[in-house]
């Protein structure tokens, strides 16, 4: 980065030109002389950080665990190492999440974030309106065994209504209940593999085979029965299907 600087100072000079004046930056901080100016720049530091979570908020509030989950054991039973990669996997799980979660997107920007935008309501108003369609999908997806967990924890009542259960306790529940959801989903999956897999080292043993690794035989048999089946049409579908 040093050398490119050099280099175009040196190309000013050659250019004939006389004076360069260098951008300074000023980064000194100040106490603010207003409650006004506090507020501003405690919204300044809150949008960072949401900024900065929002990766995390993806995994947290909505189906992506349970589909890169999913996807993880589907390539586990298969036993193809590395195939498909993870980074497409990933995707696959991002863009599958986009699909399902797009109408709650909608929703919440509609309700939220348009009004507040356009100066109809205030600050806490869309917050709440905005949060509101993650909550109630979120709450859709989750178990009351898990949501009463987390109230006997923080030894609370139980809420009567939707509105009374707090994001503090919606999150977790709902992200142990997507873990034991895609764990369940992934059992299911491997017992057609495992099968195949007993087939095969069943066959290997009666035949005196013992030195070849039977994952090497049953892996294309795998293969071929997941093709076709239809595997992947019918595992998306099945997942999309399981979500309320």
């Amino acid at each position: 980065m040093l050398r490119y600087l050099v280099l175009l100072l040196a190309l000013f000079s050659f250019l004939g030109a006389e004076t360069v004046t260098i951008p300074t930056m000023n980064f000194a901080l100040s106490a603010p002389d207003t409650p006004q100016q506090l507020v501003s720049s405690l919204n300044v530091l809150v949008v960072l950080t949401l900024l900065f979570l929002a990766p995390s908020m993806v995994l947290v509030m909505t189906t992506f665990t349970r589909f890169v989950i999913v996807f993880g054991f589907l390539r586990q039973a298969l036993g193809t190492q590395q195939v498909p990669p993870t980074q497409l996997l990933v995707m696959l799980a991002m863009i599958l999440t986009f699909f399902v979660m797009e109408p709650v997107g909608t929703k919440a920007y509609e309700n939220g974030v348009k009004p507040y935008i356009a100066e109809e309501i205030g600050y806490e108003e869309a917050f709440d309106r905005t949060t509101l369609p993650f909550k109630n999908f979120m709450i859709r997806n989750t178990r009351e065994k898990d949501l009463a967990l987390f109230f006997r924890i923080r030894k609370m009542e139980n809420p009567q209504t939707v509105a009374e259960v707090p994001l503090s306790i919606v999150i977790p529940a709902f992200v142990i209940s997507e873990l034991k959801t895609a764990f369940e989903i992934g059992f299911l999956l491997f017992l057609p593999f495992l099968v195949i897999d007993m087939v095969v080292a069943s066959i290997l043993m009666s035949m005196g085979m013992m030195m070849l690794p039977p994952v090497m035989i049953s892996l294309p048999f795998k293969i071929l029965v997941f093709v076709l089946i239809d595997g992947w049409n019918l595992l998306i579908g099945n997942l999309i299907a399981s979500i309320k």
